[in-house]
C-alpha cells in the first residue's frame, strides 16, 4: 500500500518485516535489500520499477508513512500506483487506510523505527507476519490452503487472546473436571467458532489460535477434481510437518489470511505453479512471472497439464454452485 507497507520492510540491516516478494528466479522489480544481500544501482527516479503496492526504493521509512497518511487525511486519496498492484477494489483500500489513520492518530508516541510502524499497519489492518507457523498434514486441505495453529504461550499470542476466549477455556475446564462432556464439547466448539482450539502437546492442553491460510495468486483443482488429490499431496510434500513464513497482504471474504509462502528458503506457489501441481489465478494476482511459471509448466505437460486441457477450478466451483442452486428450484 504505497509508502506504508515500505515501513514492513525495515532499514538496511537486512530487517524482514513485511512482504518483499522474492522468488528464486529474478523477480520484474528489484527490490533495494532483502536478508542482506547487496541492492542494485539504483535507477533514476522515473525509471524506478515498482514493486508490490506501488512501493519504489526511494520510498522508505517512517517518515513515508506519515506522509501517505497526512495526504490520505487531507484528500481521502490512496496513492495512485495501489491499483496497479492489488485487484482490492478502491473503496477497500480506502478503508484501509482509514484504518491505519486512526491506529496511527491513536498512537503515543508515534512510530519511530520501521518495527514501530509493521506492528502498527499489523495491528491496524489485522495482519499477520510469521515465521514459524508449523503445518501439519491433515490441516492441508487442498493445493492452495492450509490451516496452521499458534500456542497462546507464544507471548505474540498471548497478549491478543480475547477475553471471552479466556472464559470459554475455563468454563470448559469446569466442566470436565464435573465431568459434564457434553458441555465441555459444546464449549469447544464455541472456542473452534471464536478461531482457537484446544491441542495436546507433551500430554498437557494448550490452548491455540487458528490461522486459515489461503495461497496468494494461486488456484489448485479441488479435492473431488481430476489432479485434486494429487495436488495436496504436493504441498504436503512441501510443508507438511514444517515451519512456514507468511507474507500476508489481505483477509478475503471467507475469513481466510491470503499470503506468500516460504518453506526452507523455497517459493511454495513457485513450487507449485512450475510442477503443474495449480493454475495462476490471474483475477487476483498480476504477477507475470506467475503466468510464466505456468507457460512452462503447461509446455513441458507437468502435473495437471498432462491430462491435455484440465478443467478450471473456479468454473468447477461456478457449475457446483449452479447444480446446488437447480437443485433447490426443483425441490
Amino acid at each position: 500500500m504505497g509508502n506504508i507497507l515500505r515501513c514492513f520492510k525495515g532499514d538496511d540491516d537486512g530487517g524482514d518485516h513485511y512482504p518483499y516478494y522474492k522468488p528464486t528466479s529474478r523477480p520484474h522489480y528489484q527490490p533495494p535489500h532483502y536478508h542482506g544481500q547487496p541492492a542494485a544501482p539504483p535507477a533514476p527516479l522515473q525509471q524506478q520499477p515498482l514493486g508490490p503496492h506501488g512501493v519504489t526504493p526511494s520510498t522508505v521509512g517512517v517518515a513515508a508513512l506519515a506522509h501517505d497518511l497526512l495526504n490520505f487525511e487531507s484528500t481521502s486519496m490512496v496513492p495512485d500506483g495501489l491499483s496497479q498492484h492489488v485487484v482490492s477494489s478502491r473503496k477497500a483500500q480506502v478503508k484501509w487506510y482509514q484504518k491505519l489513520l486512526e491506529a496511527y492518530k491513536n498512537t503515543t508516541p508515534p512510530p519511530k523505527t520501521p518495527a514501530n510502524a509493521a506492528q502498527l499497519i499489523a495491528r491496524a489492518l489485522n495482519m499477520i507476519q510469521r515465521a514459524d507457523l508449523e503445518v501439519y498434514d491433515k490441516c492441508i486441505g487442498d493445493g492452495d490452503g492450509f490451516t496452521a495453529y499458534v500456542p497462546t504461550t507464544d507471548p505474540r499470542e498471548s497478549a491478543n487472546v480475547p477475553l471471552e476466549v479466556h472464559e470459554l477455556v475455563i468454563a470448559r475446564t469446569q466442566a470436565r473436571k464435573c465431568r459434564d462432556y457434553k458441555s465441555a464439547d459444546a464449549l469447544l466448539s464455541s472456542l473452534d467458532e471464536a478461531g482457537y482450539k484446544i491441542i495436546s502437546c507433551s500430554d498437557d492442553e494448550v490452548l491455540a489460535r487458528k490461522y486459515r491460510i489461503r495461497m496468494r495468486g494461486i488456484d489448485a483443482p479441488e479435492l473431488k477434481m481430476p489432479y485434486g488429490k494429487e495436488s495436496r499431496n504436493a504441498l504436503v510434500k512441501l510443508i507438511g510437518g514444517k515451519s512456514v513464513k507468511i507474507y500476508v497482504y489481505d483477509l478475503d471474504q471467507f475469513g481466510r489470511y491470503v499470503g506468500d509462502i516460504y518453506c526452507n528458503n523455497l517459493f511454495i506457489q513457485e513450487q507449485m505453479l512450475k510442477n503443474g501441481h495449480a493454475w495462476h489465478f490471474k483475477t487476483y494476482d498480476k504477477r507475470p512471472e506467475f503466468a510464466r511459471w505456468e507457460r512452462e509448466a503447461r509446455a513441458a505437460n507437468r502435473g495437471l497439464w498432462a491430462s491435455g486441457n484440465p478443467e478450471k477450478p473456479w468454473d468447477w466451483r461456478r457449475d457446483q454452485r449452479n447444480a446446488r442452486q437447480d437443485a433447490i428450484q426443483v425441490y
